[in-house]
């Protein structure tokens, strides 16, 4: 079936608008990148004295579920490795269910968050040895769970998370020297995610020591310089405030009064900012952002996350998001091949909404619409090829206006035929002799009630004459005659534009031709 721009097909079903149509069949051309929703908002700041509990895995995993937006829902799911949801050292059954149950939601997995702080067995990447070792034993078993998840099948892209695991002020103690320990903590790291097949990506926010503005990001990266292992995490509300400098009023590419009066200023601003960490982004987190940071429970203050509507947001999510899924040449980066939600420490009572996760997902599918591609599905065809065989398959009657002309029959030289066509005669003595030397020269098949002139005897064609209807004897022999004779000159003279081992039948032909209108 032959795909047809969705912008041509314009149908009308009794009862059924178009409207209704695009609502019931998705008008959603690109399929990449993956939409995922993060499972840890369920976590992070929540389940310690003085916050409100945990939402487990189960919860969150139906509130991805249930989310559905012009017929478009979540495709997969990003994990936290740490209890109440998955333990990091469970072992490979344990591995196992995970798989089958979030493959049980019609979800895959991506990227893995590695418990690497020290409360939940890590320790600081500037710390000691002994600090250093645990946070780099997190990594590993991290990167276990990512692999074997990776060979059950159920997760086809996705990085493991890290950050420096230390604050912003234990960092500025000695600069130089804990930059230069986080670097070799994550080259250690990245030894051993390479053993893995894994890579691994630092998430940048202001509240981890070395990463915590867009310039020290910057060269961490590129004191570890092993791009193919380690690389770049990038959230939307994270980065807004490293254009801010909230920890590093040294870096800020905006003043601190900035009024946000003036969106040429913050593109220029994010600009900067991106053409310096997108050549490093391997992972990225769709969020929303009012410019202030926020803390819950254990977790320090960072990057407030706000909804996607939230009326005190200061970015245009899809806009902005092509800072970073798009290269300077203005196309699709298509290296990312799923993007994540990110919405940390909102009240539970606004998470157990449904539409709150609707709007997250509108707000999803507005980015990939603006800056994502389409690739061929398992099937071999593209989401808007589905969608036009849709159309297709539709009992529409077709516009007789549109409709191609019937082609006009050419003109027989004689009455119509009897009901059951006279079967050519063969041909006897000379006749028979001449054919058999030119059988291999193909000749025009005679049509059902006409006898090619030359091909019969004298008393052939009046048997032939004699078996027509009355009606046929009635009309005057002269007309079909004419006619004829003017088919027989066509035929005569392609037979004179025919290959010269051809040349033999045209005087035998003329022959027959001349006799017939001696004897006539």
């Amino acid at each position: 079936m032959h795909s047809i721009p969705l912008s041509y097909c314009s149908i009308q079903l009794p009862g059924v608008r178009l409207a209704q149509l695009r609502n019931n069949m998705s008008t959603h051309i690109n399929n990449f990148p993956k939409l995922h929703n993060a499972m840890w908002p369920g976590l992070v700041g929540k389940g310690s004295p003085g916050a409100e509990p945990s939402i487990d895995l189960d919860t969150m995993l139906e509130f991805t579920a249930q989310a559905e937006v012009d017929g478009v829902r979540f495709d997969g799911v990003d994990l936290f490795l740490f209890d109440p949801h998955i333990s990091i050292d469970g072992d490979d059954d344990g591995i196992k269910h995970l798989a089958d149950k979030v493959s049980a939601k019609g979800f895959v997995v991506g990227s893995v968050v590695a418990p690497v702080w020290q409360p939940t067995g890590g320790g600081p990447g500037m710390g000691n040895e002994a600090d250093r070792r645990n946070f780099v034993g997190q990594v590993r078993k991290a990167c276990h769970i990512a692999k074997t998840l990776r060979d059950l099948g159920v997760r086809p892209h996705g990085v493991v998370r890290i950050d420096s695991a230390c604050g912003p002020a234990d960092w500025a103690q000695d600069p130089d020297g804990n930059q230069r320990r986080i670097a070799q903590t994550f080259a250690e790291a990245c030894d051993v995610a390479d053993g893995f097949g894994e890579r691994l990506a630092a998430e940048g926010e202001i509240c981890w020591g070395g990463m915590h503005s867009w310039r020290k990001m910057v060269d961490l990266l590129e004191r570890v310089n092993r791009p193919g292992s380690l690389g770049f995490q990038a959230d939307m509300a994270h980065t807004l405030l490293y254009i801010l400098g909230y920890n590093a009023p040294e870096d800020a590419l905006l003043p601190a009064d900035w009024d946000w009066s003036d969106p040429a200023r913050l593109d220029e601003a994010l600009k900067t900012l991106t053409d310096a960490l997108r050549p490093w982004t391997i992972d990225f987190h769709v969020a929303q952002n009012d410019a202030t940071v926020k803390g819950s429970g254990t977790h320090d203050k960072t990057g407030h996350h706000c909804l996607p509507k939230d009326p005190n947001g200061k970015l245009s999510i899809a806009h902005h998001a092509g800072f970073w899924l798009r290269g300077e040449d203005g196309e699709p980066g298509k290296s990312l091949r799923h993007i994540c939600w990110d919405g940390c420490m909102f009240p539970n009572a606004v998470m157990s909404q449904p539409e709150t996760w609707n709007d997250i997902l509108a707000a999803m599918i507005d980015v990939r619409d603006a800056h994502g591609w389409t690739e061929p599905s398992e099937e071999g065809a593209t989401p808007a090829e589905a969608v036009v065989e849709l159309h297709a398959e539709l009992d529409v009657e077709p516009d007789e206006n549109q409709l191609p002309e019937p082609e006009t029959p050419r003109p027989t030289s004689q009455e119509p035929a009897p009901s059951r066509p006279a079967k050519a005669p063969k041909s006897h003595g000379k006749q028979a002799k001449g054919k058999a030397k030119t059988a291999k020269t193909k000749r025009p098949r005679a049509k059902p009630g006409r006898v090619p002139a030359g091909k019969k005897s004298k008393a052939r064609r009046a048997r032939a004459v004699s078996s027509r209807p009355k009606a046929a004897k009635r009309r005057p022999a002269s007309k079909p005659r004419k006619k004829s004779r003017a088919k027989t000159t066509r035929k005569r003279t392609v037979a004179r534009k025919a290959p010269k081992h051809r040349a033999k039948r045209v005087p035998a032909r003329k022959k027959a031709s001349g006799s017939k209108r001696r004897r006539r």
